[in-house]
């Protein structure tokens, strides 16, 4: 992750000739080391300090921008922000027509019992019911609705290839009088009813990678019957300033000396290659948590709109509750299922690292240089999630924070790209 002190001098342009770009869509800075635009503006890229900001030029104005916002050459005809589709649906969709991934999320036992005992918790309630199990994959959740409950009916939905798989396996399991297994996207569905519950397993790292959030909301809208219930029903990101020493030391403290050498000079290549992007699957130690984690993000997933997906923010105020080294933030989420029955308990899904592992894990990110902290002191900004206009299963995460009162504002840009 690379922060940015606002103090900080501007970086010395590159001696290569500078390459002209064009303005994908708008981009809107959010601080002064970076550089607005407007969709058609052609920039000049003096540098690419890395994959996702580059240094570039606009009517004399110089700053960083991102990459992912430009393109080389003339401007696409007809207003196109692309030729190739934002949704990459065939990489996204080919991914999960394979078992690869399938075998990663049922090896996931956390994950999987949480949607098992959401179904037996409910079992009653769940009675000649209608249910939609959105993004299904092998049909693990129908198959649980369908023997476990008695609803009227299940349909069970999935985009990619494997739809063909689930078929055959409500058909070993018995369950093809109940579930109905249909293939497409959420934009293109088609049910003969509207739907009693819909659920999904749509979370991705830091909640909202990869956007399937939006099918399900779109799902929602057009399908479930008012008064229906969502699976999950809320849900929150979590974050916590952490320790990561064994990280650092990995990725940067070994150039100092390896082998009785001097090899600091590759310690800014090895910065910009190992922590301008999160560390995806971190496991952190609770005992490197420098402060009470708090929820920085929440989603009402009865009420949040598709537009509000643009832009999500959140405010944190941390107090360092003991001794040590800042080396970053961690982040992971929680999400929650209510009960149909009345009284009922919630049944609740956390990824954090007091609860048994999942295989989203935590996401660090790391900051370019370790900040000693002390107990008592006060580490406070805020996190913004802004999703990418052109690419739309991508977004950047923006950090902003001080520590204590520190006239320093420190900030911090990273992609999360599928």
């Amino acid at each position: 992750m690379q922060a940015v002190r606002e103090e900080e001098e501007e970086e010395e342009e590159d001696e290569a000739s500078p390459e002209d770009y064009v303005a994908l869509c708008d981009f809107t800075a959010s601080g002064s080391e970076q550089l607005s635009f407007s969709t058609g503006d052609r920039l000049l890229v003096h540098s690419k300090p890395s994959a996702d900001w580059w240094w570039a030029e606009l009517q004399g104005h110089v700053g960083y921008v991102p990459g992912s916002y430009l393109r080389q050459g003339a401007a696409p005809e007809g207003g196109d922000p692309s030729s190739e589709d934002p949704w990459q649906d065939d990489e996204y969709f080919g991914s999960y027509g394979t078992l690869r991934l399938h075998l990663e999320m049922l090896s996931d036992r956390r994950r999987t019992e949480t949607y098992r005992q959401v179904v037996v918790s409910n079992s009653a309630s769940l009675k000649n019911k209608v249910v939609m199990d959105l993004g299904c994959g092998t049909g693990i959740i129908s198959l649980f609705c369908a023997q476990l409950a008695q609803p009227s009916a299940v349909y069970a939905v999935e985009a990619s290839s494997m739809v063909e798989h689930t078929r055959q396996l409500v058909r070993q399991n018995g369950c093809e009088e109940v579930v109905t297994v249909l293939q497409g996207r959420a934009e293109e569905l088609e049910l003969p009813e509207q739907v009693d519950i819909l659920v999904s397993e749509w979370m991705g790292n830091c909640l909202l990678f990869e956007f399937m959030v939006e099918s399900v909301l779109l799902a929602r809208d057009r399908w479930l019957r008012d008064g229906g219930v969502m699976w999950p029903s809320s849900a929150a990101l979590t974050l916590v300033p952490c320790q990561a020493d064994s990280d650092y030391s990995e990725k940067m403290a070994f150039w100092e000396r390896p082998y009785g050498l001097d090899f600091t000079p590759l310690q800014p290549l090895a910065q910009q290659e190992f922590f301008t992007k999160p560390k995806f699957s971190h496991l952190i130690d609770p005992e490197d948590c420098l402060s009470v984690p708090c929820d920085v993000i929440r989603l009402n997933m009865y009420t949040v709109q598709v537009r509000d997906l643009e832009e999500v923010k959140g405010e944190f105020q941390f107090c360092v509750a003991k001794p040590g080294v800042f080396h970053g933030f961690t982040a992971w989420f929680t999400v929650q299922f209510e009960s149909l029955e009345t009284g009922g308990a919630t049944v609740e899904l956390n990824t954090g690292p007091n609860s048994d592992p999942t295989h989203w894990k935590q996401t660090l990110f790391m900051l370019d240089t370790p900040t000693p902290v002390n107990a008592g002191d006060s580490i406070h900004g805020n996190i913004i999630l802004r999703r990418n206009p052109v690419w739309r299963r991508h977004m950047t995460v923006t950090l902003h924070w001080k520590i204590n009162n520190s006239t320093d504002n420190c900030q911090a840009n990273i992609f999360l790209h599928p």
